[in-house]
């Protein structure tokens, strides 16, 4: 005769308090991403769910979150053209209909993905990686999905590199060099500045599934630092890479304003209400410390800054 166990976590806790997040983290699963007429992407990923915990029950369902993911992943193995952000919509659906005690349903994934490239100058093949940043939140009034991604690149900083322009300038001049040609070479060779690697985060989130592609995303934020880096790299490229750079000279802010412009220009077709967040982060190269910027807003704010338009900014919704 089986003997029933009691459902402890169905039971009232000693203390009555809400949790907005209770689930599980750490959850490697391998997922497949079909493209029509062209070979699957096979994704290690790392999944994060949660559902909100009301006050009067004592746990939630773990090993239902888990069945979820699993139920989850193997339909996206059967179903073609199926992108990575619907993949957690899906599964916070699904989370929000197994917990009948649950508001808010929201899952998270992450996996490293493979772009391929040619290297800037020489124009050989090459591999890149970037980071896939993917989300959805579903309640009972729809389901908001977010696709990003995380990439590395190289910034300069354009104060050590002024500094390094006006001993230039002065030691040109002590040398007898006419001012025009002094500022015409300068202008032509890019003087030195501290160099930082650069890590640059860009995700958007809309309702239903944001009317973006995988690799214009991470094309705008390789783009918003002072140059792509490339893991092959020969004597031509390394040059290209180190000019390109100081030619472009950006403060960890400049990076979130250029991911703003490049979101912008972009994606037109992105509603009012999609929000955006845009991270710079730069491991500094003559300091201990790092520097970090970043923004998070909805695209019609975004537009209205870069379009100049003052009145909706003097209104308070910039």
């Amino acid at each position: 005769m089986s003997k029933q166990l009691p459902d402890v976590q169905a039971s009232s806790p000693e203390v009555t308090v809400g949790l907005n997040r209770v689930g599980v983290t750490g959850v490697e699963k391998l997922v497949k991403i079909d493209r029509e007429e062209r070979r699957p992407i096979v994704l290690m990923a790392e999944f994060e769910v949660y559902v909100d915990l009301p006050a009067w029950r004592k746990g939630a369902d773990m090993s239902r979150n888990m069945e979820v993911i699993d139920e989850t992943l193997e339909a996206a193995v059967s179903q073609t053209a199926y992108r990575v952000e619907d993949v957690c919509g899906d599964a916070a659906e699904r989370l929000l209909a197994k917990h009948e005690y649950t508001t808010e349903a929201e899952v998270r994934m992450e996996a490293t993905y493979v772009v391929h490239d040619r290297t800037p100058a020489s124009d050989r093949p090459t591999q890149s990686t970037a980071d896939i940043i993917a989300s959805a939140t579903a309640t009972d009034e729809g389901t908001r999905e977010a696709i990003g991604a995380r990439v590395v690149g190289m910034t300069v900083c354009p104060c050590s590199q002024g500094m390094s322009a006006a001993r230039a300038r002065e030691t040109l001049r002590e040398l007898g060099v006419d001012d025009d040609t002094v500022e015409t070479f300068l202008e032509r060779v890019p003087q030195p500045g501290h160099s930082q690697r650069g890590h640059a985060t860009l995700t958007v989130q809309s309702e239903g599934s944001p009317d973006v592609d995988l690799h214009d995303v991470i094309d705008v934020a390789r783009d918003s630092m002072s140059a792509r880096i490339y893991n092959l790299a020969k004597r031509p490229d390394e040059d290209h890479m180190t000019y390109e750079s100081h030619a472009d000279a950006k403060f960890v802010e400049d990076c979130v304003r250029a991911m703003a412009e490049g979101v912008v220009e972009r994606f037109p077709n992105l509603p009012d209400d999609a929000v955006v967040t845009m991270k710079q982060s730069n491991d500094e190269s003559i300091h201990q410390h790092n520097a970090h910027a970043e923004r998070v807003a909805e695209m019609e704010t975004l537009r209205a800054e870069l379009n100049g338009d003052h009145d909706l900014l003097r209104r308070g919704d910039a």
